[in-house]
């Protein structure tokens, strides 16, 4: 089975940080701040059991780091 993958980016229309599905570009979670979705847990919470992996990303676009959660 293919590794699900998100993106976590700025919408600055919505001043807020969106955790996406990058296949089917549906929105998964929306958070205030970029702290609040990679504190301790949030993300993986968001994935559910299923697991994936999210790229997050900068204010400004660019790639900061990549968070591979496996499933349980």
């Amino acid at each position: 089975m293919a590794k699900r993958k998100f993106s976590l980016r700025y919408d600055s229309s919505r001043d807020k940080w969106i955790l996406k599905n990058d296949i089917s570009e549906k929105t998964v979670k929306i958070f205030a701040t970029k702290e609040d979705a990679t504190r301790a847990g949030a993300l993986r919470k968001a994935l559910g059991p299923q697991g994936g992996t999210v790229l997050v990303r900068k204010l400004n676009g660019v790639l900061e780091e990549e968070r591979t959660f496996s499933g349980k």
